[in-house]
């Protein structure tokens, strides 16, 4: 996970928005100039093509031609200074309008006066400079246009016998720059507004897409978008840890690829949309997972969202819960639950020492029975909190399941034939030895409770398995446990014994975690149960 993030990652439109609007700019003035190239082309063609308007005046012909000419040489030089992006673009703008100006001007002058109607193609020159520029300059512009137009008319009419009426017709013509000009600006604050809410929505979709993109990626449960093909388009993390599958990056996966029961899954889901809710392990991982579809289906793509729901991250929580309230408990159990316990213990015994009848003396019994069952369940609670505490040693199976078979026999009361013990000589581990003595004591004297009690009856091998660990394995002989119970066997408080704490199976998962280790129930065989520890590969010697 990202421990800081920047403004320029988390905000991509903030970084992109003012380069693209100068960019644009630029882009809009090249535009411009295209057409400004075209038509200097075109007014290099109109003596030649249409000489009649010139009628038998070749002297203002010529300097037509040469205006056109000139026009068309400027243009060339603003070409090449756009694309030089020198000086910056206002200045080109300006130029280019002033230079379309007087170019205009002399060629409406040259071409006979305001009756040859080339004075509107300024009208076209204004437009598209108030689209550029988008500002009030464009009314300067528009000024500058109708005093060329009013003194090319005016020097016409004094000094070649221009029509004075005339000047209404350039005055129009002056007023219809005034008014383009202002439907250009008008419109160019319009689009300034929509073009700026259209950056403010671009940073908000994207500062969105990219805290879902964390989220999602960030998110512990797995989470693939799927097509209507099948075909994953999208991937987290979370997904690749429960389907230990690595999706590549940028491709397209089918569904079928990285998890088949997921694909026969998403086909049935799409027959019957009722489904999708269920509860397994995955294949590849035998990861518990509760899978939901989210049906996709916006904008042409129709798919879904297969979201895999991690059932054991569930069920540690929970397990934190407990412990947290098994904490609160034992911090103060030894005050408020053993010494009360105790008194209650040693009266009874006083009591019990004293002549009474066969029902007293029975009751005394219960009382005693009761209070050491109680006091068992404090030691077991108490033995929660030993696994922080690990003194790791090197120790010979062979040799401590000797001996702590012997004072299992001796507690319990029975014969030492009754434990069938099959372990290597080499079958050295590393664990805490108060740890391991808790652990086999709680799974012995289980498998002893529940067995038939003869010879052989409770088995104890410890070999090496192929990946170079020590396993150990504690069978018996008994009925083993239903399926309903073994997915809570190891929950704290959990047993099948109405005498029983429930906690010892939890105590020993707790400890031998703590030492690296790992246990598990497998049925045995004959149907007897079979607890088998896996040490760890560090506690090989």
């Amino acid at each position: 996970m990202r421990d800081s993030l920047s403004l320029t990652g988390l905000f991509p439109a903030l970084q992109t928005a003012a380069p693209l609007t100068q960019e644009s700019q630029w882009r809009s003035i090249s535009f411009f100039n295209l057409y400004r190239l075209i038509l200097g082309g075109v007014l290099l063609l109109v003596p030649s093509l249409f000489g009649e308007m010139f009628g038998q005046d070749t002297y203002h012909q010529a300097f037509f031609f040469w205006v056109a000419a000139a026009y068309t040489l400027l243009v060339l030089l603003s070409v090449l200074a756009v694309a030089l992006r020198r000086p910056r673009s206002n200045l080109q703008l300006a130029f280019q309008i002033c230079t379309d100006i007087g170019a205009v001007t002399l060629l409406t002058y040259f071409s006979g006066g305001i009756q040859s109607n080339l004075g509107m193609l300024l009208l076209v020159s204004l437009a598209l400079a108030g689209m550029i520029v988008r500002g009030r300059i464009t009314l300067l512009f528009s000024a500058l246009a109708s005093i060329a137009m009013l003194l090319g008319h005016g020097y016409a009419v004094l000094a070649h016998d221009g029509v004075l009426s005339q000047f209404f017709q350039t005055g129009i013509l002056c007023a219809s720059y005034f008014a383009v000009a202002w439907l250009a600006h008008t419109m160019s604050k319009y689009a300034v507004a929509s073009e700026n809410l259209a950056v403010r929505r671009g940073v908000d979709l994207s500062n969105i897409t990219e805290a879902n993109r964390l989220m999602i990626q960030d998110m512990p449960d797995g989470v693939l978008v799927v097509d209507e093909r099948g075909i994953v388009r999208q991937s987290n993390p979370g997904a690749e840890r429960l389907l230990g599958y690595i999706f590549p990056f940028g491709g397209k996966t089918p569904l079928a690829e990285c998890s088949p029961l997921l694909e026969a899954m998403f086909a049935a889901w799409r027959q019957n949309k009722a489904l999708g809710h269920e509860v397994l392990r995955l294949p590849g991982t035998n990861h518990p997972v509760k899978v939901r579809f989210l049906p996709v289906q916006r904008g042409g793509f129709w798919g879904a969202v297969v979201v895999l729901e991690d059932l054991q991250r569930a069920q540690e929580q929970a397990q934190q819960v407990k412990l947290a309230a098994l904490g609160r408990l034992t911090a103060n159990i030894a005050h408020e639950v053993r010494n009360p316990l105790s008194s209650i213990s040693y009266a009874a015994e006083l009591l019990k020492e004293q002549e009474h009848d066969v029902v007293q003396a029975r009751l005394f019994q219960i009382i005693l029975d009761n209070t050491k069952r109680l006091n068992r369940i404090v030691q077991d609670v108490m033995q929660v909190n030993r696994r922080d505490r690990l003194e790791a040693e090197r120790l010979n199976l062979q040799v401590c399941l000797e001996d702590l078979l012997e004072n299992i026999c001796q507690v319990e009361q029975v014969p030492r034939t009754v434990f069938a013990l099959q372990i290597e000589p080499t079958s050295i581990i590393r664990f805490d030895r108060g740890h391991f003595e808790q652990v086999l004591w709680n799974l012995c004297r289980n498998a002893l409770r529940y067995s038939q009690r003869r010879d052989g009856s409770v088995r104890l091998r410890a070999f090496t398995a192929d990946d170079g660990r020590t396993v150990l394995e504690i069978t018996d002989d008994g009925q083993g446990v239903s399926a309903d119970a073994v997915q809570k066997l190891f929950e704290p408080f959990f047993t099948t014994d109405s005498g029983g704490t429930g906690l010892g199976l939890y105590i020993a998962r707790e400890l031998c975690e703590a030492n690296g280790a790992m246990i598990e129930y497998r049925r045995a065989p004959d149907g007897g149960a079979c607890f088998r520890i896996q040490f760890g590969s560090n506690n090989e010697t």
